[in-house]
């Protein structure tokens, strides 16, 4: 029975996603990758070198379909590019750190290196996680209010929207950059203003990975709830129709 509900879920998160914009080309490819990302993000507790894998893939394929002409400027495509784009940062890094494995005797490793790389990894987590539940959003306004909030979802709304989790998301990683290099070239004079800088940046540092812990759990029960108010509302028409 548990198995059951589970997969109606997931079946009916995919039809709702098809709402979003019917009747354009790529469609099914574009709601088979936002299932993916959304069983990579916020389904899993952590992603691995599989899933991973298949949301580079898939991000590279979308971002080729996106080229084409066929396909419509609407707000989810806006959302859906942007996702796309945030797997460029897993790329680099593991581009980065094969480099780095592969000239590891001719280049000396600093602290800084390998915080960076960690920080974008943790920087496509947490745009793809805000991203998709942006998606979300978008999939309830639909459903519930369609006219109402015509003029939220819109190519520009869209757009703006993402260059903020953008930046946001750089400024968390600017900040958790610079507490990682501080700690690991700690030599400051116990009297030097640098302890403080070093203190008050741990502080921040510590305070920024609770918020982004609490996010992610608020994020991820937010998603659920909204795909299962589309589901029963959905479940509920089809009830009607059929009386």
């Amino acid at each position: 029975m548990g198995r059951d509900n589970t997969s109606c879920f997931f079946q009916q998160m995919y039809a709702s996603l098809a709402g979003i914009s019917r009747g354009r080309d790529h469609m099914k490819d574009f709601r088979r990758y936002l299932v993916l990302k959304y069983i990579q993000y916020l389904v899993l507790s952590s992603s691995n070198a599989i899933s991973t894998l298949l949301g580079v893939l898939g991000s590279g394929y979308v971002m080729l379909i996106l080229q084409s002409s066929r396909v419509s400027s609407k707000s989810t495509a806006v959302f859906i590019s942007s996702l796309a784009k945030a797997d460029l940062l897993v790329f680099v890094s593991a581009v980065a750190e094969l480099f780095l494995w592969t000239s590891s005797a001719a280049i000396p490793h600093t602290a800084f290196t390998p915080a960076l790389l960690q920080n974008l990894l943790m920087a496509n987590t947490h745009i793809s996680a805000l991203l998709l539940s942006c998606v979300a959003v978008e999939a309830y306004l639909i459903t519930f209010l369609p006219m109402e909030s015509r003029s939220l979802r819109t190519v520009k709304n869209a757009g703006l929207t993402s260059r903020a989790i953008w930046l946001l998301v750089a400024a968390e990683c600017a900040l958790l950059q610079v507490d990682d290099v501080l700690k690991a070239s700690s030599t400051f004079p116990s009297c030097s203003p640098g302890v403080w800088l070093l203190h008050l940046s741990s502080g921040a540092a510590a305070l920024l990975r609770a918020l982004s812990y609490l996010l992610g759990i608020i994020l991820r029960i937010v998603n659920v709830y909204i795909y299962y108010k589309i589901f029963f509302s959905v479940s509920n028409r089809s009830a009607v129709r059929t009386k």
